[in-house]
């Protein structure tokens, strides 16, 4: 693979932006990084990025499919990716909504070539152990409290490809669940839950360590009862999730969550289904028909938001745009901190020597103008 040189463009890096910088990628890493005039490596091809921001490649750790394609067929999953590699998402989980236990181990078992193949980064199941009273867009039929028989039967299956399981904190057996998965070396989430504050933290202290899209699928926020909303994003150990599609979150709230927690804590997720990038219409998901009218996913007849057509490109822009955050704590949110969380924090997730080149140039208005994964531009 040839040597490649970016240049002229800013360059967002752990120690600040570099206007103008430059990168230089040899063999898909990154292997040196510098501001003003390049290094001269006349055998590179040269990319001239004047005018563009390059960020490290979006890291989505919640996304169930895209492109007209889901995670739950191993066929579609090719596709899926390839929908969402082209706005910027160089490193993703393949979540999956509630299914009844067997189902969702015959998921598991079909990614695992994919993770193991590198086209993925692991599976996360949002379900089935979830609240039937913060349901949202899970068949309430298939949910169920998280027996220790199903979370090892689960956690076998997926030979360590199962990073993240998300669990209602309230059901009976969640904390030794939480227990089970984090000894598994899996991220224990919080989310779709009626809890009060007395029910996370016991959850918490087990080791669930990130929240669910926060806000949503949740107990609201009470001034005299936080309930997951306010627990979780006051604690110092909860990494918060946020959809900044600006349709589950009103920007305020985006801005107020992410201020609290900090760039050491806030990821941005797509939560996105087939529907992102396939455009309005009739689809499915786990079972449930969901009508997408101007880019919003319901339930058919009107019912609950059901995941999201957003792609990571565009939850940047929101987020800076719109929340009034700036691009240092965007990368962090879509690259850095979420790369941190998969245990690939000395891999991907910064413009840095030694790490892959997973890259995004983004032009002024914060929009893709090119996309390289592992070196090569996609």
């Amino acid at each position: 693979m040839a040597a490649q040189l970016i240049a002229g463009g800013r360059v967002a890096t752990p120690g600040g932006v570099l206007d103008p910088g430059w990168v230089l990628v040899e063999d898909g890493s990154i292997s040196a990084v510098g501001e003003g005039t390049p290094v001269d490596r006349p055998d590179a091809r040269k990319t001239e990025a004047g005018g563009c921001w390059v960020v490290p490649g979006f890291v989505d750790i919640h996304c169930h499919g895209g492109g007209g394609a889901y995670f739950t067929d191993a066929g579609q999953v090719e596709q899926a990716v390839a929908a969402h590699r082209r706005h910027g998402t160089t490193t993703m989980l393949a979540s999956l909504v509630s299914r009844p236990v067997p189902e969702l181990v015959e998921q598991v078992a079909a990614l695992r070539e994919f993770v193991t193949g590198g086209l993925l980064a692991g599976v996360h199941l949002e379900g089935p152990f979830l609240s039937a009273a913060r349901c949202g867009a899970h068949d309430p039929a298939v949910l169920r409290p998280p027996d220790a028989a199903s979370v090892d039967t689960l956690l076998a299956t997926g030979q360590g490809t199962i990073r993240m399981v998300t669990i209602a904190p309230e059901l009976d057996g969640a904390v030794p669940a939480v227990k089970r998965l984090v000894d598994a070396g899996v991220l224990a989430a919080v989310g779709h839950t009626d809890a009060r504050a007395e029910d996370i933290l016991p959850a918490v202290d087990a080791g669930a360590s990130v929240a669910t899209h926060l806000f949503n699928g949740m107990r609201p926020l009470h001034h005299r009862e936080p309930g997951p909303i306010g627990t979780l994003l006051d604690d110092e150990r909860v990494t918060v999730e946020l959809i900044c599609d600006l349709v589950h979150l009103h920007p305020t709230v985006v801005h107020l969550a992410a201020r609290h927690a900090s760039a050491q804590r806030t990821v941005l997720i797509t939560d996105a289904i087939s529907a992102a990038g396939a455009g309005d219409g009739v689809y499915e998901i786990g079972g449930l028909e969901v009508t997408v009218t101007d880019g919003v996913p319901t339930l058919a007849g009107g019912g609950s938001l059901a995941g999201s057509t957003l792609t990571m490109d565009t939850a940047f822009r929101n987020f800076v745009q719109n929340c009034g955050l700036g691009v240092l704590e965007a990368v962090a949110a879509t690259a850095t901190r979420p790369a941190e969380l998969l245990g690939l924090g000395n891999v991907t997730g910064r413009i840095a020597d030694g790490y892959a080149a997973d890259l995004v140039l983004l032009d002024e208005s914060l929009h893709p103008n090119a996309v390289m994964k592992g070196g090569a531009w996609v």
